[in-house]
């Protein structure tokens, strides 16, 4: 007569576009007795043999254990059904501290007013009551047995972390100290990240409770077992811990103290299944809705798309500095800001200048890279107030500064460098090398090695042309430099303007240089030229050093003979 039980009591995930208001469950206990047990197992006996209709086993039926011996209740999410225990609590006004309390005090009265509780044994706690977040969450053991919670008060920080996902526990040292090393790891493989982090959902929470003290001692909180406990998030996921029984076996539920008993926990979803017409319904209202939102964003966007005015080049640059490399100390971090020449201009509350965070070099091959992977977006319009046609436009530019912080707050200057804003749109990738002022001494090597700081640069312009050089000529003459590393740039430019969407404007007579975009054109071909001149120079100077030294060496003195 042994009761076959089921043993899976993990956890549930389910997945519902529907309001989890619409959350039926019909939760069913019952005390397993000698008498029920027998009565049982006689019936499927008689069941199992072809004239046992006509054998009555009334005198072994459950008539008599109904009282008290069973209970099936059909609980709505978060429904409020009181115990015998809050029911004497509530009645008394003195003892309620909150709102809540107050108002379950007044439903405690229309319940003794009225015909009372409809419910003796299970009960809920909502996720509003006091004793959902005090309450320890019990584990359904994969043994068969359901046991009680323990009586431990959980601490202010255990509430709070009630809904979120506890780390792992086996990385802790057994005499639970803090390990002194190795407290960051520098390469976490994937099982490490998926185990560590923690993940904070907002869950709402609901506990389905039974009273299983014997008949005549019920209400009193250490009889009080969790039968089912109900989660849900704003996605959609319902998380039911146990299972829905569906066409399994009963839980088993054994009680504490001195007489131990068991129950049969039964649990099933009474959610009414949606008919086909419903679902066809549902659907076209959701397109409809869909439908609606889409014209309202549409409208919002409106049917012309955004121009500049007439004469006005919108330059938008989304970058990101990818990485550094090559420099001499670690813990990196840059300094930039972006300069606007004559006619340039960007809109108010832009933010022309940044700071990335400092970062850890890391060693690919024989270089000490570090990988920044800091974004910036940057936006300026040009406007040409010259007529002539020989005007070229000159570009916006971003000046950098590299800089090394270490462990004792010692600043060092790594190097200073430039980057023109690219003249054609699309995505480039542009790496800048850069130099640092270099004196001249072993003191100042000695400064820099020790107690940090090198020579800086008062007007970082002067890595290129000056703003305040009004001369033909610039002389650095005696200015002395170190070349450093290299800085990566990764730029998503667009250009914007009336002139782009008329290809026909391009062949009339120039009346601005801007309006035509003609010096941008005449611009970007002067550096094709001169891009292909570097390369044409570039595969000269290859050839001509694959070319023996006898031959080389000797051209000069024929060239001499002959002009001789």
């Amino acid at each position: 007569m042994a009761d076959i039980w089921n043993t899976d009591t993990g956890e549930a995930v389910y997945r519902s576009r529907d309001a989890i208001n619409n959350l039926r469950i019909r939760v069913r206990v019952e005390r397993v007795t000698t008498t029920a047990a027998l009565s049982k197992h006689l019936q499927q006996q008689v069941l199992s043999q072809p004239d046992g209709g006509a054998i009555e086993l009334e005198t072994l039926t459950s008539h008599g254990q109904t009282d008290g011996n069973e209970e099936e209740l059909v609980v709505a999410w978060q429904e409020k059904l009181f115990s015998q225990y809050e029911m004497e609590l509530f009645q008394n006004e003195s003892a309620c501290q909150t709102p809540l309390d107050l108002q379950y005090h007044t439903e405690v009265k229309a319940l003794n007013k009225a015909k009372g509780r409809r419910n003796q044994r299970i009960f809920t706690y909502t996720d509003h009551d006091r004793y959902t977040s005090c309450l320890a969450l019990q584990q359904l053991k994969t043994s068969s047995d359901l046991l009680s919670t323990t009586k431990s008060s959980p601490t202010f920080l255990a509430e709070r972390m009630a809904s979120v996902r506890h780390r792992r526990q086996d990385r802790r040292t057994m005499d639970g100290s803090v390990p002194k090393s190795k407290i960051v790891n520098w390469e976490p493989t994937a099982e490490f990240v998926k185990s560590s982090h923690v993940v904070n959902n907002a869950m709402q929470t609901m506990h389905i409770m039974g009273d299983l003290a014997p008949a005549g001692r019920m209400g009193q909180k250490e009889n009080e077992y969790l039968l089912v406990t109900i989660k849900t998030d704003c996605n959609g996921t319902v998380i039911v811990k146990p299972d829905f029984n569906n066409d399994k076996e009963p839980y088993r539920i054994v009680t504490t103290g001195d007489k131990r008993e068991v129950w049969r926990l039964t649990v099933k979803n009474m959610c009414t299944t949606m008919q086909p017409e419903e679902k066809e319904r549902e659907q076209n209202v959701y397109k409809d809705l869909y439908v609606r939102h889409k014209e309202y964003l549409k409208s919002l966007v409106g049917q012309d798309f955004e121009m500049p005015p007439v004469g006005i080049l919108r330059y938008m640059m989304n970058g990101e500095i990818v990485s550094a490399k090559g420099f001499e100390y670690d813990n990196l971090y840059i300094h930039f800001f972006m300069e606007l020449p004559n006619n340039w201009s960007s809109l108010p509350f832009q933010t022309l200048s940044g700071v990335t965070q400092t970062c850890r070099t890391k060693t690919l091959g024989k270089e000490n890279v570090a990988f920044f992977s800091y974004p910036f977006s940057f936006e300026a319009f040009y406007m040409s107030e010259k007529e002539s046609e020989e005007s070229i436009p000159q570009w916006p530019v971003i000046y950098f500064k590299v800089l090394s912080l270490d462990s004792w707050q010692r600043f060092r200057t790594e190097g200073y460098g430039y980057m023109l804003f690219p003249a054609t749109p699309g995505k480039q990738t542009i790496t800048c090398h850069t130099w640092r002022p270099l004196q001249s001494g072993t003191v100042s090597a000695l400064r820099r090695f020790f107690i940090g700081g090198s020579p800086e640069l008062e007007d970082h312009s002067y890595v290129r042309i000056p703003g305040t050089f009004k001369g033909e000529r610039l002389s650095r003459f005696g200015f002395c430099t170190e070349t450093t590393g290299s800085v990566t740039f990764n730029l998503h430019c667009i250009q914007q303007a009336r002139a782009f969407v008329d290809a026909t404007m391009l062949k009339k007579r120039r009346q601005k240089v801007f309006d035509q975009l003609g010096g941008f054109s005449q611009q970007g071909a002067v550096c094709t030229i001169l891009e292909a001149f570097q390369r044409a120079r570039k595969k000269m100077q290859e050839a001509r050093e694959s070319l023996p030294r006898d031959l080389v060496h000797t051209t000069p003195q024929l060239q001499v003979e002959s002009s001789a």
